[in-house]
């Protein structure tokens, strides 16, 4: 009799197929999804059997509740019908696949669809009939909470482990700095063993965020009911690595032929650098290159070979072609090109005093109203330190369009000659002021005797003559202290012979000679030499 009638049943849901599959669709069908034991099974697109979508999961829902009681054993199957599939368990009719349930576009077919449903409805089945037997209950409870002790007991290890290492990485930290005696200051305050301390921390709470996704998942998949959640969750994880070592694997040759594009730019950077060392020290002479460019020729035929490398290697980079590292290139774009004015003005500046060759680093030049040694010249700027021992910096720019004075250049070859002058009156013979002003410099160290000193009658004034004196200096950043030494031999050469050095601007003439006697040179608080 029970054969019978599921014989029968069976018949009218084919005839019942057909009759629908023969109407025109309805306008607007709002799909369903048969979801049993917490697992989807099949999405219901279309009516059927004179039911929507929605009816149609509840009738296979209550088909499957009786089922899961009547016939535990039973397994999944499927019938062919006219214009469908039956998907019955056992003898038993459970639902139909139409063919407006198999979405065509996606490339499903009506037997695809109807196995896959299957497959799936055979396992909540399964699960179904195992939330009904307490002694599997039993079972899984006791695994999972076998597992929840282990948890806590790795736990509570990877907390001591933490605790130990800390406190170790601390004591072997401060034996450390104690031998070190210099330096321990500057370890301690630069927080360097916090930072440990934090590697440490990082490293134990990986370990206990990977060990609890393990016990979620291993627990999760005990029981029927969240079994699905936990083969999520194993899904996510094992998918996730097997998607990075895919990529990995995918992606080798390409990792290769940049490491391949580096390795070759790194040797012609070293090519390069051996060259331009070369002639810089002047070891290789070449017409068109100095030795006083070579160094920055260098850097810049570096910066070319990378980023022709760069260029080079791009297309080879993984990711190269995805939205997010597009995005970045276009953000580098935007702001190397917001800030390339000011900052190419200050390159191509640079690059004009370096090949213009107005000075180099030691030169002591005059830029404006700054006198010093140049001890840098960068790419956006110059620096300068003054006899005050103080740095200046100069943005090549300025440097560029201010007037420029190098003492350096011909101090070795011609020497460079400082001036000073002195106005005396035309009562004194000019020969006399003459042997005074180049025994002064006799007298001066740091000033070179070849080329020797030379005189100017620079002006003759209406109450005076202005005598210049040119001297040529050994050691042109030491030009203010020789000039300095230089006029304290003047005044006591001028004192010694009774010259006074005035600029006579008056109606009469003084009384006696404005000299300083020898026995009045070292008045107090002076103090005379060798004392």
């Amino acid at each position: 009799m029970t054969s019978a009638r599921l014989a029968l049943g069976t018949l009218l849901i084919a005839a019942l197929s057909s009759a629908v599959a023969a109407q025109p669709a309805q306008t607007v069908v709002t799909p369903a999804t048969l979801v049993y034991a917490n697992r989807p099974i099949i999405e219901f697109r279309g009516p059927a059997f004179l039911r929507s979508p929605a009816e149609r999961v509840q009738a296979a829902r209550t088909f499957i509740d009786r089922l899961v009681d009547d016939a535990p054993y039973a397994r999944v199957n499927t019938l062919q019908v006219p214009d469908g599939l039956i998907v019955r368990i056992g003898e038993t009719a459970v639902f139909a696949v139409v063919p407006a349930d198999v979405n065509t576009l996606a490339g499903e077919t009506l037997e695809g669809v109807a196995a896959d449903a299957s497959a799936k409805l055979q396992r909540a089945f399964e699960e179904a009939v195992e939330l009904r037997n307490p002694t599997r209950l039993l079972r899984a409870g006791l695994l999972a909470l076998g597992a929840t002790l282990l948890f806590a007991v790795l736990i509570w290890l990877l907390y001591r482990f933490r605790r130990t290492a800390m406190a170790r990485l601390n004591q072997t930290t401060e034996r450390q700095l104690e031998r070190m005696h210099a330096g321990a200051d500057i370890v301690r305050y630069s927080r360097l063993p916090e930072v440990l301390e934090r590697g440490v921390w990082l490293i134990t709470m990986f370990l206990a965020v990977v060990l609890a996704y393990w016990w979620a998942t291993y627990v999760l998949r005990r029981f029927p009911y969240t079994r699905p959640v936990g083969e999520s969750l194993r899904a996510v994880l094992t998918g996730s690595v097997a998607t990075l070592v895919q990529r990995f694997i995918d992606s080798l040759p390409d990792v290769v032929m940049v490491v391949l594009i580096i390795l070759i730019t790194r040797f012609l950077v070293r090519l390069a650098h051996y060259f331009f060392e070369a002639v810089e020290q002047e070891r290789v002479t070449v017409p068109w290159l100095y030795p006083e460019t070579a160094q920055p020729t260098r850097r810049i035929v570096a910066a070319l070979l990378w980023l022709l490398a760069i260029v080079v290697a791009y297309p080879y980079m993984p990711g190269s072609s995805s939205d997010a590292f597009k995005g970045v290139t276009v953000f580098v774009g935007l702001m190397v090109s917001l800030g390339s004015s000011g900052i190419m003005n200050q390159v191509m500046s640079g690059m004009t005093i370096t090949y213009s060759r107005a000075f180099r680093v030691g030169d002591f030049v005059k830029i404006g109203d700054v006198e010093g040694t140049v001890s840098h010249l960068g790419v956006l700027s110059l620096k300068i330190k003054t006899g005050r021992r103080e740095e200046i910096t100069i943005p090549n720019a300025i440097a560029v369009s201010a007037s420029t004075t190098n003492y350096s250049r011909f101090a070795e070859r011609e020497g460079v000659q400082v001036s000073t002058s002195v106005s005396i009156g035309y009562d004194t013979p000019w020969r006399q002021v003459e042997a005074l002003l180049l025994l002064a410099a006799e007298r001066t160290a740091g000033i070179r005797r070849d080329p020797r000193p030379e005189i100017r009658k620079a002006d003759l004034h209406d109450f005076y003559v202005v005598y210049t004196l040119l001297v040529c200096l050994e050691h042109p950043h030491l030009r203010v202290p020789t000039l300095h030494a230089l006029h304290g031999n003047i005044l006591d050469a001028f004192n010694e012979y009774g010259v006074q050095i005035t600029s006579p601007n008056y109606e009469a003439d003084p009384e006696r000679p404005k000299i300083v006697p020898r026995s009045d040179w070292f008045p107090a608080p002076a103090v005379p030499p060798g004392d």
